[in-house]
């Protein structure tokens, strides 16, 4: 080969025949012919290596060039193989790194296109049990696109983390030019180079293709002192560049990235290794961890990182155990003379875990870490030894009588055995325990399927019960420690109870085959389910399993539903409810229910629900969505009601009515007017056409439903009726008796919420953000910890996610947060508040009926209605303040009266403009409406459409 385009350096030092092998195939199989590998092999390598290595190069000696180097420094390999090189670009990969088929040729054309010196892409890793691999999150940021940049100051996020340790190329007469090496005296010297090289070259490319896979799981416990040194040469190269302000991001990205899962490991290392890295730790990180950088992380990281820091190896393995298990209380938490909680070691502003809130969870609330101190198998009796853990503020009831006892459950949970703890010895910081029993004897698995056993420990005091696993880590216990079994169906299921740590650090038994007879049996099993009838009986199985499931999919359901339950006649008075897909019973539709109920009509009545039954009537009909029943009931059903659609792909009866209640009026475009309707191809909008076809009558509430909803729909008409909603007949009537009588006495929800009378009630209820798919778990853009610590005394918060969503809350005082997510009907909801703090939920436009404050919390108002696209301007419509920080929301209500003042009117018009049609009896009307035909004459009375 004459001048290869790229010579792309492995370094030997570590790694098998098997690593260098893959590493090297892959610079062979590059769709870019113009590559050479450059193998350097250490001064020390085995004969093995050698001859791996010489076999590659046998293969394709134009390609593929060894160098003995004469040392065994990684840095000193990989600088031999920069002064080897002879490509336009080099490239140094680790031994058992690969790059990707077309990795130099991205880079290379991105290196001709923009002439850059450097190019860098992305890179994955192993996880951390090494079978899997996937890219650093921080790299979706950095390489979303591809760029060029002139200087290393425009793209300082490559030395905030490590993004420059592998798949990047350098132009091998800039690394001559500058004269770039890697640092001899450092084992971690990968970690500056890149960022040297980066502040000196030229022209920086980054390309959003992945260039390099199989990088090794880091290991910051190897070699701590020289990791800490790597980060800090990288600090001065920031500085040198006057990147002096990333210094901090750099310094929070390093305890992330390394001493992080640093002392997430813990339990995984032996204590000698443990007690290893914590002496030098205690030796390195003083002085090399800044405190601001330290308090900007997460309570138990920064805890781990400051025991780190000190040495105490012990009291890492404890932080561990928490951020492995989120939750738990690891370790006697204590109460400062600030009022604040500290970790033990405090008071210290890094041990502070106060927004953690355990301390606002009694004794039977928390989970407590139950640290297994000692196992000692002796025959067949074992001894337990280990210590609950207890924070100060908490704890068993003194007066109580204090028991004990060791649960082994089987793994799926079917079933348990126990044996009691014989000593319990409790104390200010928690409670010692022992118990010795005869494993033997209290285990009896059947065999064959309930082979492994958890371990827990339950402890009561005559009112509570506090469950907890048995956490040990992972060197605890042995193969000596091994106990005799003896199953039901005998020792040749199995004769041996081997204990072991979990992957989440608790204490399990395993039952094991040891002896002949138990080994014979398994391998008489094994060998009976394996051979060649079996593999077909079980390909039989899981094809008639394949069939079942095909039974009761949708799929099958919906064919079913169409040619044959559309077939059956409709049963005249049947009506089916449902309100947001099952979700609740609630809504309009829920108001439609009770007005039928209260004039006593003869209909039949049913209600869907999603998962569960819990809040619909006791007396109601309830059928299962998407259950057969579900199917029968829509079939035969002489109406249909609800609120947000049901199932697209159930047609409806040529004899059913169907009334949309609809679920509120818009501000963000909707129907076909949504950019994501729009891009759908013509089969799919389609359906929604005919999905919205089935209305027969569509809810209103104002004119600018009609301008909106009713065109964004496609709806004719003569479906639309103008009565309002029927759920907001009951905020109509709040607002009259707020007039009449005043606020107080609150609902009767107040009470069974917990909510004291001298605290107002603040509805924060922010809109749906997510797209079509499952239910998803959101974090708020409210902050509901700090909501609690600047107003607990004078509001509570009531937390309502959407219907679609669910809210993840910290835990704060009694009485300041609550979550009402699950709270059946909103409307109950609205009518209890104060003051509605929302975004661009709907919701607005319902509570502004009650004329009380509104307060929108947007900190995304003007991306959002560019995303979605909305009706109208919100600034010039709106019913309250805008607030799009944190700071400015808080302001407002801390003057929340004075605030409002000027938006009393400006709410009146907004809820006259989008609530024209609700007076009240919308219900009423509705109901004489739509099931007209089912009203005494005499009990008739004239619907919205006639008043109007």
């Amino acid at each position: 080969m004459s001048t290869p385009d790229f010579s792309c350096v492995i370094t030997a030092a570590e790694g098998g025949q098997e690593a260098l092998t893959a590493s090297v195939e892959s610079v062979l199989d590059q769709s870019l012919r113009a590559v050479e590998a450059l193998v350097v092999l250490p001064a020390g390598a085995p004969a093995a290596l050698r001859a791996a290595a010489g076999s590659l190069a046998g293969r394709s000696p134009d390609r593929v060039r060894l160098l003995d180097a004469g040392t065994d420094s990684v840095a000193s390999l990989r600088n031999a193989g920069l002064d080897a090189a002879r490509g336009t670009y080099v490239l140094v990969l680790d031994v058992g790194e690969r790059l990707q088929q077309h990795a130099c040729r991205n880079l290379g054309e991105a290196g001709a296109r923009s002439r850059a010196d450097l190019v860098a892409g992305r890179w994955s890793r192993f996880t951390g049990d090494g079978t899997k691999e996937r890219e650093p999150s921080w790299q979706h940021t950095l390489f979303a696109r591809s760029r060029t940049v002139g200087r290393f100051a425009d793209a300082p996020e490559l030395a905030v983390h490590d993004a420059l340790v592998t798949g990047f190329c350098l132009r091998r007469d800039a690394v001559e030019r500058h004269g770039l090496r890697y640092d001899e005296d450092l084992t971690h010297c990968g970690i500056p180079f890149g960022p040297l090289a980066a502040s000196v070259v030229g022209r920086i490319a980054l390309v959003r293709r992945r260039i390099v896979t199989g990088r090794a799981v880091p290991d910051a416990g190897r070699d701590l002192a020289g990791l800490v040194e790597a980060h800090r040469r990288v600090c001065h190269v920031l500085v040198a560049q006057g990147l002096a302000d990333l210094r901090e991001e750099r310094d929070r990205a390093f305890l992330l990235d390394h001493l992080v899962p640093l002392v997430r490991g813990f339990p995984e290392r032996p204590a000698e290794g443990r007690d290893r890295i914590a002496a030098t730790a205690a030796r390195v990180l003083p002085g090399s961890v800044p405190e601001a950088a330290l308090l900007t992380l997460p309570p138990v990281e920064r805890v781990g990182v400051r025991l780190l820091e000190r040495g105490d190896a012990d009291g890492v393995l404890t932080a561990a155990y928490a951020l492995r298990r989120r939750g738990t209380v690891a370790a006697p938490l204590v109460t400062g003379d600030d009022g604040r909680v500290y970790w033990p070691g405090g008071p210290d502003p890094v041990l502070d875990v106060t927004e953690l809130g355990h301390q606002y969870r009694a004794f039977g609330e928390l989970k407590l870490m139950n640290r297994l101190t000692r196992y000692e198998a002796e025959g067949r009796r074992v001894l337990f030894e280990g210590r609950l853990v207890l924070p100060a503020h908490t704890g068993p009831d003194p007066d109580g009588a204090l028991t004990a006892h060791l649960e082994f459950r089987v793994r799926d949970g079917s079933r348990t055995f126990r044996a009691p703890v014989d000593t319990l010895r409790p104390d200010a910081t928690g409670i010692g325990w022992s118990a010795r029993t005869d494993l033997t004897r209290l285990l009896r698995p059947f065999g064959p399927r309930d082979t492994v056993w958890d371990a827990r420990m339950v402890v009561e005091d005559g009112r509570s019960r506090s469950v907890s696993d048995l956490f040990a880590a992972h060197d605890l216990v042995g193969p000596s420690e091994r106990s005799p079994a003896r199953p039901r169906l005998g020792r040749v299921t199995g004769d041996t109870w081997q204990p072991y740590i979990t992957l989440r650090d608790h204490l399990a038994l395993r039952l094991e085959a040891r002896g002949r007879p138990a080994r014979t049996a398994r391998r008489l099993v094994h060998y009976a389910t394996h051979f060649r009838p079996a593999r077909h009986a079980r390909l039989l199985l899981r094809g008639l399993r394949k069939r079942l499931d095909g039974l009761r999919s949708r799929g099958f359901k919906t064919s079913v539903y169409r040619s044959w339950l559309l077939r059956l006649p409709v049963r005249k008075g049947s009506v089916v409810f449902e309100s947001h897909m099952g979700t609740c019973y609630g809504d309009s539709p829920r108001a439609v229910h009770e007005e039928v109920r209260a004039r006593g009509l003869p209909l039949r009545c049913v209600w869907s629900y999603a998962d569960s039954p819990a809040g619909f009537p006791a007396d109601a009909r309830l059928v299962r969505r998407w259950s057969w029943r579900y199917l029968w009931a829509l079939a035969r059903a002489e109406y249909w009601v609800d609120n947000q659609g049901f199932p697209l792909t159930l047609d409806k009866p040529s004899g059913t009515s169907y009334l949309q209640t609809w679920h509120g009026s818009a501000y963000k475009r909707m129907g076909f007017d949504e950019t994501r309707v729009r891009l759908q191809n013509a089969p799919q909008r389609e359906r929604l056409q005919q999905a919205v076809g089935r209305f027969d009558h569509f809810l209103v509430r104002s004119a600018h439903d009609e301008r909106t909803l009713a065109r964004a729909y496609r709806l004719p008409e003569s479906t639309l009726l103008r009565t309002g909603y029927p759920r907001n007949d009951a905020l109509i009537a709040a607002r009259a008796r707020d007039e009449a009588e005043g606020r107080l006495p609150r609902p009767a929800l107040a009470a069974e919420l917990g909510l004291p009378d001298h605290r107002k009630v603040v509805l924060y209820a922010p809109t749906f953000r997510g797209g079509p798919g499952k239910r998803r778990r959101q974090r708020l853009l409210l902050d509901a910890a700090r909501f609690a610590e600047r107003f607990g005394d004078t509001y509570t918060l009531l937390v309502r996610a959407h219907y679609l969503e669910a809210a993840s809350l910290p835990a704060c005082p009694p009485g300041t947060v609550v979550d009402v997510s699950h709270h059946h009907d909103v409307s109950e909801l609205l009518a209890l508040s104060d003051v509605l703090v929302t975004d661009y939920s709907s919701i607005m436009f319902d509570y502004a009926l009650l004329d009380r404050p509104i307060v929108l919390f947007a900190p995304d108002l003007d991306a959002y209605a560019a995303e979605r696209g909305s009706y109208f301007d919100l600034r010039e419509k709106v019913p309250g303040p805008v607030t799009a920080t944190e700071e400015e929301l808080f302001a407002v209500l801390s003057r929340l009266k004075t605030a409002d003042t000027g938006f009393q009117e400006r709410r009146a018009a907004f809820a006259e403009e989008f609530g024209a049609y609700d007076r009240g009896d919308a219900a009423r009307a509705v109901v004489d409406t739509v099931f007209a035909r089912h009203l005494v004459p005499s009990r008739t009375a004239r619907t919205g459409e006639a008043r109007r």
